[in-house]
């Protein structure tokens, strides 16, 4: 894989990425990021198993390729590039390195192979919606004081979204309770 791609476009997808990794190590490639080379789109892809955060971003692809690597390490080395840099990234599979070069710098990180990533399983999700940033933050706003905060019940302590029949049409519904308390608020599906 070899790819060029503008610093402030890679600084965003990979601290996008490092900010779900795994922080614990206790399994390896949870600390990595994906990156995914293809046409003149490069993917990174984090994962702690519980979340999984896609950032796609426009890229010269030299050679397409696929590998993984540190995340916060990278993110590291290109918070510390100049502003408006070039980086070239070149990943070698047979040796298991990465390099980042901009300017005179030039940095070889450590991979782990892409086969190592855990892949999840996005076939059981049952409706898929579009709604723009506004009315989710509407929602979670309106809902989020009855999530619950006690470790204890764990099941409670989150939003459940899904897709509903409302008097108009499909609506997205978001529920949260603590036990004591409910909220339940609607909003238009376009």
């Amino acid at each position: 894989m070899k790819i060029s791609i503008e610093r402030a476009t890679l600084l965003k997808a990979v601290g996008q990425a490092q900010s779900v990794v795994e922080r614990r190590n206790t399994i390896p490639i949870l600390a990595n990021v994906l990156i995914e080379a293809e046409g003149n789109t490069v993917s990174f892809r984090a994962t702690d198993l519980d979340i999984e955060v896609v950032d796609k971003a426009a890229a010269q692809v030299e050679r397409a390729g696929a590998t993984t690597v540190s995340a916060v390490m990278l993110h590291e080395i290109v918070r510390k590039l100049p502003d408006g840099a070039l980086v070239q990234i070149t990943a070698d599979n047979a040796s298991g390195r990465l390099t980042v070069e901009a300017g005179r710098s030039t940095f070889s990180l450590a991979t782990l192979p892409k086969e190592d990533f855990p892949v999840m399983a996005s076939s059981e999700y049952t409706a898929n919606f579009s709604a723009p940033a506004p009315v989710l933050r509407r929602l979670f706003d309106k809902s989020k004081f009855a999530i619950s905060t006690e470790e204890t019940r764990y099941y409670l302590n989150g939003v459940y979204m899904h897709v509903a029949t409302g008097e108009d049409g499909p609506v997205l519904r978001c529920v949260a309770t603590d036990g004591h308390r409910l909220a339940r608020i609607d909003a238009p599906l376009p």
